[in-house]
């Protein structure tokens, strides 16, 4: 094995984050002990940082922390819980199980995240080694969800709309299974598996120190980029003839995090780098994981992801380190389009003969609202259906292998808990997304998925006054530059500066090819739905035929100057 980035680095130089994964005995640290003190709700900072290859985040309810400071308590800590669910699949029983743990230990919402999988909020430290065995005994497993590894592997979410989007699961499942950290500290602190004496561990793989920065990989099958494939580090096109998969183009180098004021972080499309059938899907995967755990950044972990390696080092680099280390050449790249990155809601049936049904969750939340109770609503479907639940990384979630016979009961349940609004939203609410910021997330600068619902009822007023309001178009609301909600992929994207204050994003393209642009900085809601306005006035006096609105704002130059990928 080559000596990795750590293995080559002065060690005092490398970031704490670094040292704290090297001293932390295969990610055990003191995890089970800081479990077992009474006397603080939360963990020690090294501790923290270790939980997060195993699923969690310690986080802390931020609209509580001036009120416990001034009482002398330390913060109302918390804990975040994300499962790993590869390609969104999730069978009734674990939506069952999931429910109920969410509503025994958590803060009584499930949140379907853009990482195709489900989050618990709200789960104290004491209930926290409960919540992940429970979730086990449903064979649901938050292992790698977080952390210096590869995440949730995502894919098309209807693997039974065809039988090419059935090989493409297939493949998300085996490269999620491959890419698993393999110590055993998950299996021993949350399951009570007990180490075998004299047996060394080893991480084959990911090395003593893992990777540099989280690594995330994407499948998408055109025409639809419903997974954003451009955002990760690692995409793969499927390139199908007919229903038969032929193989994936394959890209790296993507990435949506950013710091404000700091231009040597930047949001980044992937680049296409070649064609591969589909048995080397996985030696390519490795290799490109390998790479960046030699090669990035140990030292600034702002500047640690692929995209950085890769730019550093220039992409011919890149493609030429990949190709010494794979057995074969990588095939130049096939012909692909996309049409669109959104979901498809309502009924649709498959390539099996059964019906699937995408229903709109707004921001992913799913909790119990007068009027909506949604989580109660899917409690009641799971209980009935004999099929399975999709995730989308758009945070919706399909209903999927209903019987013809099914479909009326299933109906009568989701009008029955408000599960319906997918017929009634506005085109752009039907396409928004939000990420969690305020009040759990501690990276949070500003409001996003609270905030989410009455920002779009005031764009929708806005739209509506000129004749715009079923018109698609993609909105990203994110509450800090870190880019959970894939905000730089947004036609508009408000990024939080600080509360009540955003950046607003212009420009991005309705397909997931293109970055949008700075267009007005650290701005309040009245300035930003001020600046909206002309646009939406000329977009619908000028726009040509069939054209998305960040491709009108591009054509009539009314973007920023910069780059456009």
């Amino acid at each position: 094995m080559r000596a990795t980035s750590t293995e080559m680095s002065d060690k005092t130089a490398l970031s704490e984050a670094e040292q704290v994964k090297l001293a932390s005995r295969h990610l055990r640290g003191g995890i089970a002990a800081g479990l077992l003190d009474p006397v603080t709700g939360g963990l020690s900072e090294a501790d923290k940082s270790l939980l997060k290859f195993h699923g969690s985040y310690q986080q802390d309810d931020r609209d509580l922390r001036d009120e416990r400071r001034l009482q002398k308590l330390e913060p109302a800590h918390q804990f975040m819980i994300r499962t790993r669910l590869p390609g969104g699949v999730c069978t009734p029983k674990q939506w069952l199980a999931l429910d109920a743990l969410a509503r025994d230990y958590g803060s009584g919402s499930l949140r379907i995240t853009t990482r195709q999988t489900l989050q618990l909020h709200g789960v104290i430290k004491s209930d926290l080694k409960k919540t992940i065995a429970g979730m086990n005994a449903a064979l649901v497993d938050t292992v790698a969800t977080c952390g210096d590894v590869n995440r949730n592997v995502i894919a098309s979410p209807n693997p039974v709309e065809s039988s090419a989007h059935a090989a493409v699961h297939a493949w998300a499942v085996r490269l999620s299974e491959r890419l698993r950290p393999k110590t055993r500290a998950y299996y021993e602190i949350w399951l009570d598996e007990q180490p075998v004496a004299g047996t060394p561990e080893s991480e084959p793989l990911y090395g003593e120190s893992y990777l540099p920065r989280k690594f995330k990989i994407a499948i998408a099958v055109p025409p639809v980029n419903d997974v954003d494939v451009f955002a990760h580090d690692l995409g793969f096109i499927a390139i199908l003839a007919g229903n038969v998969l032929l193989g994936f183009n394959v890209l790296v180098g993507g990435g949506m995090g950013a710091t404000h004021g700091d231009p040597a972080t930047y949001p980044r499309l992937a680049s296409v780098i070649g064609f591969v059938p589909p048995e080397r899907l996985i030696e390519v995967a490795e290799q490109v994981l390998l790479i960046q755990r030699d090669y990035g950044d140990r030292r600034d972990r702002k500047h640690a992801r692929l995209k950085y390696t890769i730019d550093d080092r220039g992409l011919e680099w890149f493609r030429g380190e990949l190709q010494q280390r794979l057995r074969h050449p990588l095939a130049p790249p096939r012909p692909y389009k996309f049409q669109h990155n959104g979901d498809r809601y309502g009924w649709a049936e498959g390539a099996d003969g059964c019906w699937h049904l995408t229903l709109h969750i707004e921001a992913g939340r799913l909790t119990d609202r007068p009027g909506q109770p949604q989580l109660t609503g899917l409690r009641e479907i799971a209980r009935v259906h004999s099929g399975d639940f999709r995730l989308t990384p758009n945070q919706n979630i399909i209903v999927a292998g209903v019987e013809a016979g099914a479909r009326g009961a299933i109906d009568a349940l989701v009008e029955r808990h408000g599960l319906d609004g997918y017929l009634r939203a506005s085109a752009v609410r039907r396409h928004a997304l939000a990420c969690v910021a305020l009040p759990t997330c501690g990276l949070a600068m500003a409001e996003a998925e609270r905030y989410l619902p009455d920002f779009l009822a005031k764009i929708e007023q806005g739209l509506d006054r000129h004749g715009l309001l079923q018109a698609p178009i993609l909105i990203r609301l994110s509450g800090c530059p870190n880019g959970c909600s894939r905000p730089y992929l947004g036609e508009i994207a408000l990024v939080g500066k600080a509360p009540g204050r955003y950046n607003l994003m212009l420009g991005a393209d309705f397909s997931g090819q293109r970055l949008n642009r700075l267009h007005r900085e650290n701005v309040t809601e009245e300035e930003i739905l001020a600046a909206l306005d002309p646009l939406f006035a000329r977009y619908a006096g000028e726009r040509m035929p069939e054209e998305r609105f960040g491709d009108f704002l591009l054509r009539a130059g009314m973007l920023p100057p910069g780059k456009t990928a």
